[in-house]
């Protein structure tokens, strides 16, 4: 039994999902908006979504934790789908390096903008200090992590003999390099990114009390020093 509280946001964030799968999946991806039918269609998702937000009871989110199971999944949508395909369509397709590289700063740098942004609204709506700590040092784990080097090679259709499989060696991975000392293999970078997931999922689901504790003792350990 859903409690009442909550069943509006439900309702609505099913009508939101519902809708951008229809859109993504039912209509052309077109660059121009062919009607106003299909404008007014293609904007359903967001409105649905804003409803579902504005119902979203915050006590009963707050005692499911609800951000650590949708802010991290929000955040890796944006990394893991559209990261790569701007890096692909915005690069690689134009076959420009000096493009690519430029996209590729750009577009890093503004990662984790982002994910301050994310947790700062999550912080102006009453988020506790303590969720904000692990959503923030999670998804920067997770960005880190190299889980969009390797969808960049799975999302994407290479046409590139280079990457139409996954490299056995990846050179370009340099955040790997300066902590492995070499250029890593494939399956080295399969472990970088099995440790840094892993390492994000003990910050977003680890029990409170071990956090309290390294915080007791950082702070005994700072009075004993004074």
């Amino acid at each position: 039994m859903i409690p009442r509280k909550p069943l509006g946001f439900l309702i609505f964030l099913a009508l939101a999902v519902a809708a951008a799968a229809f859109v993504w999946f039912g209509l052309p991806h077109d660059r121009e908006v062919k009607s106003l039918g299909v404008f007014l269609v293609k904007l359903l998702p967001f409105v649905f979504a804003t409803e579902a937000l504005a119902r979203l009871d915050v006590e009963w989110a707050k005692r499911i934790r609800l951000a650590l199971w949708t802010v991290p999944p929000a955040f890796l949508v944006y990394f893991l789908y559209f990261v790569p395909k701007i890096f692909f369509f915005g690069g690689v397709e134009e076959r420009s390096r000096e493009a690519f590289y430029g996209l590729y700063y750009h577009v890093l740098t503004v990662t984790p903008f982002l994910i301050l942004a994310m947790v700062l609204a999550f912080r102006l709506g009453g988020g506790s200090a303590s969720l904000v700590r692990r959503l923030s040092y999670g998804m920067l784990l997770l960005m880190l992590s190299g889980l969009e080097d390797f969808a960049f090679l799975t999302v994407n259709d290479h046409t590139d003999p280079a990457y139409a499989t996954i490299p056995d060696v990846w050179d370009w991975a340099s955040h790997m390099t300066v902590f492995l000392g070499h250029e890593p293999t494939k399956y080295e970078a399969y472990a970088f990114i099995i440790v840094h997931v892993v390492l994000a999922l003990a910050v977003f689901f680890s029990p409170q009390r071990w956090w309290d504790g390294l915080r007791l003792r950082f702070v005994r350990t700072r009075t004993e020093s004074a």
